[in-house]
């Protein structure tokens, strides 16, 4: 069991520019395996395509900047500031209008101060995702 408590620190995401964009706590699981997914419902204010009502990008790069982020902590157990070094994110089609999208993403390894970290967005069905990411994070304290 971890020693960072995903949920609690969940209740936080309301504020700032998460709790502007509406994204909630969806899910976790704890340990090496472990991974956090959040959700980004629709809004008028989030639509990049008003033609098609699809989300626009700058959204999905947070929701996933986020969920890659928390997962980090989680693995780590215990909140670590760091700082996103890179982060890649493939659109590989747009969010269906009117849907949730949930934000997975897993810390699958940390050496010394650098975590390295992947995911997959989708707005309900796993296996047809909307984006996909890779990122490294970094904090100056890798204890």
């Amino acid at each position: 069991m971890t020693g960072f408590d995903v949920p609690r620190f969940a209740k936080l995401l309301d504020r700032g520019h998460g709790g502007r964009l509406g994204i909630r706590y969806h899910g976790h699981a704890d340990g090496e395996e472990g991974w956090v997914e959040l959700a980004l419902p629709p809004a008028d204010a989030l639509v990049g395509d008003t033609a098609t009502g699809a989300m626009a990008a700058g959204p999905i790069v947070t929701l996933m900047d986020m969920a890659t982020s928390i997962a980090i902590w989680a693995r780590r157990g215990r909140f670590v500031p760091h700082a996103t070094l890179d982060l890649r994110l493939d659109h590989l089609r747009p969010v269906v209008a009117g849907r949730t999208l949930i934000g997975r993403g897993e810390c699958y390894r940390i050496a010394g101060p650098v975590a390295y970290v992947r995911g997959q967005a989708h707005d309900g069905d796993p296996a047809d995702p909307v984006a996909q990411i890779v990122g490294t994070f970094m904090t100056t304290d890798a204890a």
